[in-house]
């Protein structure tokens, strides 16, 4: 009888161990897996803002400073560059007595672009097309080689900003004016705006009358 009991209590234990439910897993203790943050859009195609310096489009590709690319640091008094040397000689004097004055004031003028030969004005119209999307875009800021000041030595593109502000200031003074409200660095001489003031700005190169081919 004793062994028989013994046996039938034998069977009962291993039949509780085997349908008893498992043991729920420790979840408590184990943090849990991290979520994976979004891959950042470096694709993403970011429209360009026009350069408050000046440079916008100069930059120094196949062709060089023969051509009218400027390197940095260039001043008003740069004869060995092109860009400067080949400035209309009245633009010059002026951007010179200016830049003059202005250094009484502590300011320093750098000519971010001046003359540009035909070909360096027909490239930087390509990249801005590329840069923009468009021609009509580009247009805004590159004028064709045919039309632009700067093929024929008549328009300079001064910085830093405590320059063009100093110009917008004083530059009537010289007859320098700035001529495109989207381009505070961009002057061209009127030697009348010393008497009579400079004329009335355009919004951007579109609507300048010597840009429409």
């Amino acid at each position: 009888m004793t062994v028989v009991i013994a046996a039938v209590i034998g069977a009962l234990i291993v039949q509780s161990a085997f349908s008893s439910p498992p043991a729920a897993p420790d979840t408590a203790a184990r943090p849990a897996p991290a979520t994976a943050a979004p891959q950042a859009d470096h694709d993403r195609r970011r429209h360009p803002s026009p350069r408050t310096d000046g440079r916008h489009g100069d930059r120094q590709g196949a062709l060089g400073k023969a051509d009218g690319a400027v390197p940095g640091g260039v001043t008003v008094f740069d004869d060995e560059i092109p860009a400067v040397a080949n400035l209309e000689p009245g633009l010059l004097h002026a951007l010179r007595a200016a830049a003059t004055d202005a250094a009484g004031d502590g300011v320093g003028f750098t000519v971010n672009s001046g003359w540009r030969s035909a070909e360096y004005q027909d490239q930087l119209l390509r990249e801005a097309v590329a840069e923009y999307g468009s021609e009509e875009q580009a247009e805004r800021w590159v004028a064709t080689a045919d039309t632009s000041l700067h093929t024929s030595g008549n328009a300079v593109d001064i910085g830093p900003t405590d320059a063009t502000a100093w110009l917008s200031r004083h530059g009537v003074e010289y007859g320098l004016c700035q001529i495109y409200r989207n381009e505070p660095w961009h002057f061209e001489l009127r030697a009348d705006a010393v008497d009579d003031g400079c004329p009335p700005m355009y919004a951007d190169p579109t609507q300048d009358p010597r840009m429409q081919n």
